[in-house]
């Protein structure tokens, strides 16, 4: 069984792969202190919930922006994991997609698997729509290269220093607005953040497309579901694209 991990700055995102069925996955708050030891007691105890336990793991792929993180999981392998070998994303290792950047070396690891799995899963020209921390957008050509893309704040990113900010302003769960003229603080927050990303989602989408031609549009990411429906740019959602990325370089590393 494989296990793709993709260390986000937030969440970190694990995926347990039989061939290429995605057999069950979870999520769990990153901390960028923790240890090897602190990391396999955590995802012993998931595995637990399905019956299953870190000795049916044979192989580990990571995807991390949280550089400590990465040591740490070559750590857990080696420690806990039977036979198995830790494969973290990171420059030289095999992807199958050239990358036309100015410095390669400064693409995420998070951003470039997304990019395979899209790739992959259209066949041609492409964008994904990341919502993490930050919202990325990464471009690949019709022939299958990594041409680059943009970063915006992210949603939570963007509440949390609303609230820290403005003394009257309240913390709020993200719902659909019911429109886009909000009658009290709650409805008002709510029109502004959801309808206002849709707007820069859309715009961002518009002028990448602009320059790349025609392309396929898919979003990725824990808070794509509340801001997605009141776009008019994107294609689909997958929520799991990036742990179908960590499968593909696995498979293409092994």
């Amino acid at each position: 069984m494989l296990l793709a991990v993709d260390v986000g700055n937030t969440q970190t995102h694990l995926g347990a792969f039989d061939g290429e069925q995605l057999i069950e996955h979870w999520r769990f708050q990153t901390r960028a202190g923790a240890t090897g030891d602190e990391l396999a007691e955590r995802i012993g105890g998931l595995l637990a919930l399905r019956a299953m336990t870190l000795d049916d793991i044979d192989a580990v792929c990571v995807s991390s922006v949280v550089p400590p993180l990465g040591a740490q999981y070559e750590q857990l392998t080696e420690r806990y994991l039977t036979d198995a070998e830790c494969l973290l994303v990171a420059p030289g290792i095999k992807t199958g997609m050239p990358i036309r950047i100015d410095n390669p070396q400064e693409v995420g690891a998070d951003r470039l698997v997304n990019a395979v799995a899209a790739y992959d899963r259209v066949g041609g020209a492409c964008v994904v729509v990341d919502f993490g921390t930050g919202i990325n957008f990464d471009a690949v050509s019709a022939e299958g290269e990594y041409l680059g893309g943009a970063i915006a704040p992210g949603l939570e990113v963007s509440l949390t220093a609303l609230v820290e900010r403005a003394a009257r302003i309240p913390r709020i769960d993200l719902e659909a607005p019911e429109t886009a003229i909000g009658r009290s603080s709650r409805a008002a927050i709510q029109s502004g953040v959801v309808f206002g990303f849709a707007g820069l989602i859309d715009g961002i989408a518009r002028r990448i497309e602009e320059e790349l031609g025609e392309a396929r549009f898919l979003a990725t990411g824990g808070l794509a579901p509340a801001i997605v429906p009141f776009t008019e740019t994107i294609d689909e959602v997958d929520d799991l694209l990036t742990l179908k990325g960590l499968r593909l370089i696995h498979a293409r590393n092994r």
